[in-house]
């Protein structure tokens, strides 16, 4: 089997999806890898790196599709490149299907088998290929990255000539892997930080990285199965914006991480509670691609508002590509080694880490959610 690895077509992608130090492994279990010239150059693996690990160097994209088995990338090639897929040929990327219905629907009418490494599941043995996991966790440090060079103030609390200066204050609403990583961040920079989440599992976890936990008297755990947040109703939401109201206005930086898979981000945030915050605040929106999780939100944009800057990155971990490169081609190689028998790819739909994260398959829409909503 031959596996591609194109040049990512998405506007301002910097990552590839398998670095040249992450081949090894892969090519020992027998599988060949092709990579377009250029690919991996934004990442610090440049042509010669990657043929010195033993791959081959495609002059361009045309060529690279025509090799490949199965095509493996960061985010999802765009709608025009399906036409140069065939018929059994295979793509693994962060497919995001619920956003790219259309092109799920190409791929099926083109025969190609599409795995979307953003709907793996969240079981023991899926740890390791975890990549929203991997890819959170660049999110949330740059974010902390960001407030700090947009605070008109220090993070930290320092004893100065002139006087003592009070660390900043941070609010991380959402615990997950990005707002575990945004509050060890914002405490290494010596902050202040609190922290809000749905899931009474998460106050453990803040409380051990010295973060005080905000929490909710008599709410119901919002934790599913699975290990994410599941959706909440309006009541439930607005009794949340009560409770966090006095915790944004009083905090230098909000930083939000609060996702629903497949859902319009939870708003938490409101106009109102934003006037009420200081001039000069923060707020960095990670949910800004899903809809923001403040109503003033405006993805890949910074918006200012009463003084208050609010910012709404979108494919924030490729502004460190170097390591969030590395991190996917680790993630990614895991999987596909799980996958890989003897040179080959091998699909047992009765293990849940292929029936889960397959969406198209021999002309079809096989993931069921999928397939509602695009019938929908």
């Amino acid at each position: 089997m031959i596996v591609g690895v194109p040049k990512e077509t998405a506007p301002a992608e910097r990552r590839v999806a398998l670095v040249a130090s992450a081949l090894g492994k892969l090519l020992e279990s027998g599988v060949e890898v092709h990579v377009q010239s250029g690919a991996g150059q934004a990442s610090g693996s440049d042509d010669a790196s990657y043929e010195a690990a033993g791959a081959r160097v495609q002059p361009d994209s045309n060529a690279l599709f025509d090799s490949a088995d199965l095509l493996a990338c960061v985010q999802p090639p765009a709608l025009e490149l399906c036409e140069h897929m065939r018929e059994g040929q295979m793509l693994v990327c962060l497919l995001q299907p619920y956003a790219n219905l259309e092109l799920v629907q190409r791929l099926a009418e083109r025969g190609v088998t599409s795995f979307a490494l953003d709907l793996m599941p969240r079981i023991t043995r899926a740890q390791s290929m975890d990549i929203l996991s991997a890819m959170s966790t660049v999110t949330g440090y740059e974010s902390v990255l960001i407030a700090a060079c947009a605070l008109p103030k220090f993070f930290p609390m320092l004893m100065t000539a002139a006087g003592t200066i009070k660390p900043a204050r941070v609010l991380v609403i959402g615990a997950g892997v990005a707002g575990l990583q945004a509050i060890a961040t914002a405490r290494r920079l010596g902050a202040v930080v609190e922290a809000f989440d749905v899931r009474a599992a998460a106050k453990e976890q803040v409380e051990s990285l010295g973060a005080r936990f905000v929490e909710q008297e008599r709410a119901e755990d919002a934790e599913t199965a699975g290990g994410y947040a599941k959706e909440q109703t309006a009541e439930q939401l607005a009794a949340q914006r009560r409770l966090l109201g006095e915790h944004i206005a009083a905090s230098d930086v909000v930083i939000t991480t609060a996702l629903v898979p497949g859902k319009r981000a939870p708003v938490l945030i409101s106009a109102e509670q934003v006037k009420g915050m200081r001039p000069g605040s923060v707020i960095v929106d990670l949910a800004a691609e899903q809809g923001g999780n403040c109503e003033l939100t405006r993805a890949g944009e910074v918006a200012e508002v009463h003084g208050v800057q609010i910012h709404g990155p979108v494919n924030l971990a490729s502004a460190m590509p170097a390591d969030a490169s590395r991190m996917f081609a680790r993630v990614l190689g895991t999987y596909l080694l799980h996958l890989v028998r003897e040179g080959e790819l091998v699909l047992d739909f009765e293990d849940p880490l292929v029936s889960d994260v397959v969406v198209t398959h021999q002309g079809a829409i096989v993931h069921e959610a999928v397939r509602g909503a695009v019938d929908g």
